[in-house]
């Protein structure tokens, strides 16, 4: 039977310091991100220095927003009889949300771009498809650590799963759905998607990033659906669906209501600065 394998170890060490493959593919990211979006935003009349001004605050606000998420949807972890309180902050053990990383991620932004006089939808625009090619490496990380996968399967494209990382009661079972490669690929598609759109339908002021996580959460609905990891359920859905029909639902609401909206700023031209 065919299989994808997985990595053999997901950290090196550099003497006593510990290179991890995470880590690394975060950085990656990130970089991604930033050269993609200083592209578009200069494209669109900024100034490049400002790209990287706003991801000062943002990456550090997005890290912040990323373990939050995490620690307070999985608080019995680090809380109550028997737990260690203080590993809440040892991210280097891992536990990090996408979810909480955009929203932590859209705070910095926002202080940066009013201490800027960047008007905020403008620059959401330019950084959507960044963020979606930014988590399409991001996800890598989870196979190099041999987590969040999906249910067991024995498709030709299954994720072969090492002993000491398979769950509870499926020891014998070692092929998996790589929903780490179904998401990074579906975020290869947003991204592309979004691009597309923007310039098929001239989406502008906030509504190219509400398709971006109309998008990305639509993928990441079915993706979740997959996923056998411990997980908080409300009305038999995994908390993170909850967040992804939220997050949906507002975009949808979002890019209905101002579909009429009179274009201002195309791509291209000079973009509006806001009243500091």
């Amino acid at each position: 039977m065919t299989a994808i394998p997985s990595p053999s170890q997901a950290v090196w060490h550099l003497g006593p310091i510990p290179i991890r493959a995470y880590a690394l593919l975060m950085v990656l990211a990130v970089l991604v991100g930033i050269w993609v979006t200083r592209h578009r935003w200069v494209a669109r009349g900024g100034e490049p220095r400002e790209v990287g001004d706003i991801a000062t605050w943002a990456v550090p606000f997005g890290l912040v927003g990323a373990r939050l998420y995490h620690v307070a949807t999985d608080w019995q972890v680090y809380f109550g009889p028997g737990r260690e309180p203080l590993r809440a902050f040892a991210i280097w053990e891992g536990g990090i949300s996408i979810f909480g990383a955009l929203a932590g991620g859209a705070v910095g932004v926002w202080l940066a771009c009013r201490r800027r006089g960047i008007a905020l939808r403008d620059f959401a625009d330019a950084v959507a498809p960044g963020i979606a090619l930014g988590q399409a490496i991001a996800r890598w990380g989870n196979w190099f650590n041999q987590e969040l996968y999906g249910r067991p399967t024995t498709l030709p494209w299954a994720l072969e799963i090492d002993p000491a990382h398979r769950p509870p009661g499926l020891e014998s079972t070692a092929t998996y759905h790589p929903t780490f490669l179904y998401e990074s690929l579906w975020n290869l598609g947003v991204a592309g998607f979004v691009i597309w759109a923007e310039r098929r339908f001239r989406l502008d002021r906030g509504r190219t990033f509400a398709l971006y996580a109309a998008a990305y959460t639509a993928g990441r609905a079915w993706i979740e659906w997959l996923r056998i990891d411990p997980s908080h359920h409300i009305v038999g859905l995994r908390l993170n669906d909850w967040t992804a029909l939220l997050i949906f639902s507002a975009a949808v609401i979002y890019l209905v209501v101002t579909r009429k909206a009179t274009p201002a700023d195309r791509p291209g031209g000079r973009l509006r600065h806001v009243s500091r």
